[in-house]
């Protein structure tokens, strides 16, 4: 019969930790680099939008997917009164369209945009790595936020990316508070 180990003791780095705090989760969110997408929406026959580090799928049939929107953000009212949407995976050369569609009170859709409307009226932009065009499923409130969940229902997986002829364009990526490119 083999003797009871006693237990491990904890590392000492993982201590008692920082108690839970807005503060807390975005300084840990800082260090977990995500992909970036712009959201498009139509709203009232006008084209909205904003940049998005929180897209995720959730299931491959049905073709689901799942992104998160303030509702103090002023793309709120479109996304929340619209029954479709766009999603765009950004590549590394478009840190500045990132930043315009993140930035308050921005042109977004402005002579600088290159953008045209697609299925179902939805604001598709051009020279992006992939897109889609989904129908709005579920809108879950999470605190300040809502949880977006929507079905693919049109799309590119090739997008148009700008001098990219044999679609090996890479990622825009959001980390430490900045856009970055992907490194090997």
């Amino acid at each position: 019969m083999t003797a009871p180990t006693a237990p491990t003791a904890p590392s000492p780095r993982a201590g008692a930790g920082l108690p839970g705090s807005p503060a807390l989760l975005r300084s840990v969110f800082r260090r977990h680099a995500a992909g970036v997408a712009v959201i498009t929406a139509e709203s009232g026959g006008r084209p909205v939008g904003f940049t998005a580090t929180s897209l995720n799928s959730v299931s491959a049939d049905p073709p689901l997917l799942s992104f998160t929107i303030g509702t103090g953000s002023s793309s709120w009212p479109g996304v929340r009164d619209s029954e479709h949407l766009g999603v765009h995976i950004l590549g590394e050369h478009q840190g500045e369209l990132a930043g315009l569609f993140a930035r308050n009170g921005a042109d977004r859709f402005g002579p600088a945009t290159d953008w045209a409307p697609g299925p179902h009226g939805v604001p598709v932009l051009g020279s992006v790595l992939a897109w889609l065009v989904c129908r709005i499923v579920a809108r879950v409130p999470a605190g300040e936020h809502r949880v977006i969940i929507a079905e693919a229902v049109a799309g590119d997986p090739a997008g148009d990316p700008v001098g990219d002829p044999g679609g090996e364009a890479r990622p825009l990526l959001y980390h430490q508070g900045r856009f970055n490119a992907l490194r090997d």
